[in-house]
């Protein structure tokens, strides 16, 4: 698998959304008839797309509306939300800065210290409005958030990190113990993030209720270009997948891999799920959306980080509500929208009933797909050539 880069030194080729395309099989479903949902921890949803815990994404209204269409929004403990009382002045101030001070305004807006009454009080705001709570914050404030995020009601809890691994080496300061963590709380934890076949199998025997997979590859992320770090979302699902299946063949427990990133459009997130995904997070499209905080804005959890920013603030628009995000119907060309009715359109059309047979699909390298025959719409920039 792995080519020669130079002397004494190999490198395996790696595949991201754009290279690769699906088969259709030897049958089709009634797109109305496919079951697209997923389940962790004993939960089922009807929506296996998840909203990423990032500031101009999920606020507590953000939340309750997603969870009434079905879905997850991930609420970010360690963002504006828990730190100013009144987040959405905040988030204007964010809206209204030039390209150019906005990363500067924002590592002031995050020096804030956090208050834990915020914390507690986000979280009752979400279950009081009969809301699923799901909830995201970095390993070092994980084991005091958790406990206030539990006592308040949370349903899931979320650790979060650009790269996580169990064996993180600080001298500096304590590092969490995951597998610790998992068994002492009292509610589902998922991890994130990591891209590979070992880390994915080592982070499942903690305890885990699900798994982040990927990267970098986020449409607000810069941490590839700062870092040089991250590997392409397909081989990244295909390996966490597999690791997934071993595991589960040999423990009998089956630990959802969640691909994080990278999906701007349903042709993306159907690719995720074909390389084994069990649902996909996804930030940008739903930064979209009227019920979202951040104004048609969109930011990485990283971005205010206050010596190395791995993120910037990116303007893609309010196109919609969040149900047209979703469930359509679609008003835009790009496939940004009825993002569920492309993933079951892509499903009856490759023959899968479920997303056990999603993940059989066959898969080929098609690095031509985005462009073959679209000299048209790429020219005019509309709808693939956008």
């Amino acid at each position: 698998m792995a080519e020669w880069i130079g002397m004494n030194r190999r490198a395996r080729r790696c595949y991201g959304f754009d290279e690769i395309a699906l088969v259709p099989g030897a049958q089709t479903v009634n797109p109305g008839e496919v079951d697209a949902s997923f389940e962790i921890a004993g939960r089922r949803f009807k929506v296996p797309i998840l909203a990423a815990a990032m500031d101009g994404v999920v606020d507590v209204h953000f939340a309750v509306a997603m969870s009434r269409l079905g879905g997850i929004a991930v609420l970010n403990l360690d963002g504006v939300q828990t730190r100013y009382e009144n987040p959405d002045q905040v988030l204007e101030d964010i809206s209204k800065e030039t390209p150019q001070k906005a990363t500067e305004l924002m590592q002031g807006i995050y020096t804030t210290p956090i208050k834990e009454k915020l914390v507690t009080r986000r979280v009752r705001e979400i279950k009081s409005k009969k809301g699923t709570a799901v909830v995201s914050c970095i390993p070092a404030h994980a084991e005091r958030f958790s406990r206030l995020a539990v006592a308040a009601g949370a349903d899931i809890f979320v650790v979060q990190s650009t790269v996580t691994t169990i064996r993180h080496v600080a001298k500096e300061y304590k590092s969490l113990d995951l597998s610790t963590f998992c068994k002492n709380i009292k509610i589902p934890v998922v991890l994130g993030n990591c891209v590979t076949y070992e880390t994915t199998l080592e982070l499942m025997e903690t305890g885990a209720a699900g798994l982040l997979i990927g990267i970098g590859p986020g449409a607000a992320c810069t941490t590839r270009g700062v870092l040089g770090i991250g590997v392409p979302q397909v081989t990244a699902t295909v390996d966490a997948a597999a690791a997934r299946d071993f595991y589960f063949k040999r423990t009998g427990k089956y630990i959802p891999v969640i691909t994080d990133g990278g999906m701007n459009r349903g042709g993306d997130i159907c690719k995720a799920f074909a390389a084994g995904a069990d649902a996909v997070m996804i930030g940008s499209s739903f930064a979209r959306a009227k019920e979202a905080p951040g104004k048609g804005y969109h930011w990485g959890m990283a971005t205010s980080h206050v010596n190395l920013p791995r993120g910037t603030r990116i303007y893609v628009g309010t196109t919609g509500t969040l149900k047209d995000i979703l469930f359509g119907p679609a008003k835009v060309d790009d496939g940004s929208q009825n993002l569920m009715g492309a993933l079951k359109t892509s499903m009856g059309s490759l023959g899968a009933s479920n997303m056990k047979e999603m993940h059989d699909v066959e898969i080929i390298i098609a690095p031509s797909i985005q462009t073959e025959g679209k000299i048209f719409q790429v020219g005019q920039r509309v709808g693939m050539g956008k």
